[in-house]
């Protein structure tokens, strides 16, 4: 593509790629300095990654049609990395860092994920997975839509080079976040500031929902064994049925949330399976519920936890039963980082997005690991469609995200790659967009 006069100062003639050093933009060949206003810079990009779209949106299909589960994410990882011209980036477990720029010094990482979730697909379309895995949770949009922007930076150039993470076991514990934060392999990236895109269908299509703070809960993974005394279901006066305990159990657990949690404080407890039994005539030995806690504020997770163990004990116990709850922790409460987030708010509008402040969820993502270590952002891209209230979700084995969604979350990413550059580069001249006429 033709380059747009006012980003003839910074790129070089011979890569395309500046890295930004201090104060001064240094392009890699000619070692001048020159400023770019960071809304040409987008301008930019954005022309780039439309030319990436038809090739990013054939990624998807090929990505949807052949999910990998977390922890097993190699073929997932080498074939995004190769699209994004690096097959042999580094690895870190199933994961992968592809840099894009100079090969040292500051740099803003975007984050994917590789894996998908253990169900089996109910889409109508002829690329839809057919091997018990579906891209649920539109993991293969973010994919796709991060190689779109990691090429358009690679064409064009950008302020500081871009890490791509690709990222394994989102959807799993241990997460694979843990697996990067604090790694060897992110740490010689320099990294600066994070960000993250998901879809979300609680957004309408061409929203972007960005706000600063808390957006995303705190996750616990919680397990309660019931123990009773199996027997004959003929003779039930000689068992202690955990059945029905582990029945009593669930029932006991929904007052915490309503009754001993303040109502101005998010929290959810969900129990999502019941494992009991092996035979319909047979009260068995055991019942195993599992399920998930998500709170916001670290007292109630806390005393949460201690609640539902109590809970769980008691009333078992009135069923002359015991009960035993164990805790395994997940993320930590996502919190975006203010400054990057009003930043990317100018630049999403920019991009042709309305900009809204609307979701806060109970939801949670790894991202929040991110969080913990750099300034951090996680957007979410508008998948809704009006009038479809009842339309399948996240997790949902029907959800499926349209195609041109792969583009929105490509320039969500470049507005907020390009404005943790200029929150990352003080001084860096960053202008409002031009008022609507």
């Amino acid at each position: 593509m033709a380059t747009p006069t006012a980003l003839t100062g910074w790129m070089s003639t011979r890569d395309g790629y500046g890295a930004r050093y201090g104060q001064a933009l240094v392009t890699a060949e000619q070692g001048q300095p020159a400023a770019a206003p960071a809304g040409a810079v987008l301008t930019a990009l954005l022309q780039a990654a439309g030319q990436e779209i038809p090739a990013a949106v054939a990624l998807r299909r090929e990505l949807h049609a052949t999910p990998e589960l977390g922890g097993h994410e190699t073929r997932t990882a080498s074939r995004v990395a190769a699209a994004l011209g690096e097959p042999g980036a580094p690895t870190v477990t199933t994961g992968r860092l592809v840099r894009i720029g100079a090969a040292s010094g500051p740099s803003v990482a975007i984050r994917a994920e590789l894996d998908a979730l253990p169900l089996t697909e109910q889409t109508p379309v002829a690329w839809a997975s057919r091997n018990g895995a579906s891209h649920s949770c539109g993991h293969d949009v973010h994919l796709a839509g991060l190689t779109a922007a990691g090429r358009a930076v690679r064409r064009v150039g950008g302020p500081l080079p871009l890490v791509a993470v690709l990222q394994p076991r989102e959807e799993s514990n241990p997460s694979g976040a843990q697996d990067l934060v604090g790694s060897p392999q992110l740490e010689a990236q320099d990294i600066r500031a994070v960000i993250g895109v998901h879809v979300h269908p609680h957004v309408p299509c061409g929203q972007v929902s960005v706000g600063p703070g808390p957006v995303n809960a705190a996750y616990d993974e919680v397990t309660i064994t019931v123990h009773g005394r199996g027997g004959h279901a003929a003779y039930p006066h000689v068992t202690r049925d955990p059945v029905l305990a582990a029945a009593h159990v669930i029932l006991a657990l929904q007052h915490l949330i309503s009754r001993r949690t303040d109502p101005m404080h998010p929290a959810v407890l969900t129990v999502g399976t019941v494992h009991a039994g092996t035979a319909a005539n047979v009260v068995p030995e055991q019942v195993v519920l599992t399920g998930s806690l998500r709170t916001f504020e670290p007292t109630d997770r806390a005393s949460l936890r201690s609640a539902v163990s109590a809970t769980a004990g008691a009333t078992a116990e009135a069923y002359e039963c015991s009960a035993h709850a164990t805790f395994t922790q997940g993320e930590p409460v996502l919190d975006n980082d203010p400054s990057l987030a009003a930043a990317a708010a100018v630049r999403l509008a920019q991009a042709g997005f309305q900009v809204v402040d609307s979701l806060r969820s109970c939801g949670s993502d790894d991202l929040a690991y991110y969080c913990a270590r750099y300034p951090s952002l996680m957007m979410f891209a508008g998948v809704g469609q009006p009038g479809t209230p009842d339309a399948p979700g996240l997790h949902h084995p029907a959800f499926l995200p349209p195609e041109d969604t792969v583009e929105d979350v490509a320039r969500a990413m470049l507005a907020g790659y390009v404005a943790a550059c200029s929150v990352v580069l003080p001084g860096a001249s960053v202008p409002a967009p031009p008022a609507p006429p």
